[in-house]
């Protein structure tokens, strides 16, 4: 959340022009889009190319996945909590690609991309890669990931530059969508993990 508070306040600071705006919100959605696929890209092409990490995929990810999916629906249920913040760190990179004008922005989203929160590493580390490599997907999911998790950015930065006072209105209703999902998500992590780890591992169903 300090992340993308950071991000929608760079990408709209100049609340007088739109286009500009606009154009930096999309730049923010590319930089962090590009950042998530090329990760995703490099992990998934390495363990493909590692014959001892293929074969260990190929004959354990489904007992693995189990235990994966219940560690990230209890991240997501806040029911393991680690000290984990990037405000400060948002704040001073945000003073120094303020220089780069608009691009800042596409910088901005490549890095935040990669400063990883415990709840968007528990997605991607443990959701999205081993999903992608289940599929053998390096490309698809990933992409839709990266698009998906800077959209908000896009969106409030637009809203604050036609409508400042709708804004903060839109981002409470948000804010609230936003916990409902993530409970209803986590729960059905846990419970997917529970009937994987039943089917896969303990062989009782």
């Amino acid at each position: 959340m300090a992340m993308n508070i950071t991000a929608i306040s760079y990408v709209s600071r100049r609340l007088g022009n739109a286009r500009q705006v606009f154009l930096s919100a999309l730049l923010y959605i590319t930089g962090q889009t590009l950042a998530y696929l090329g990760l995703a890209f490099v992990l998934i092409a390495g363990a493909k190319s590692t014959p001892l990490i293929a074969l260990f995929l190929q004959k354990y990810m489904h007992l693995i996945l189990g235990p994966i999916l219940i560690v990230v629906g209890m991240f997501l249920l806040q029911l393991i909590h680690l000290n984990m913040t990037g405000r400060g760190m948002g704040e001073r990179l945000q003073k120094r690609v303020d220089a780069l004008g608009v691009w800042g922005a596409f910088l901005l989203g490549a890095v935040f991309a990669l400063t990883f929160c415990p709840t968007s590493a528990s997605y991607y580390f443990g959701s999205l890669i081993p999903l992608s490599l289940k599929v053998n997907s390096s490309i698809a999911l990933p992409l839709i990931y990266g698009i998906g998790t800077a959209l908000p950015v896009m969106v409030f930065a637009v809203l604050l530059a036609l409508s400042v006072q709708s804004v903060g209105k839109a981002y409470n209703i948000l804010g609230k969508i936003e916990w409902w999902a993530r409970i209803i998500t986590g729960w059905i992590f846990i419970l997917l993990g529970v009937y994987f780890s039943l089917k896969y591992i303990f062989e009782v169903i």
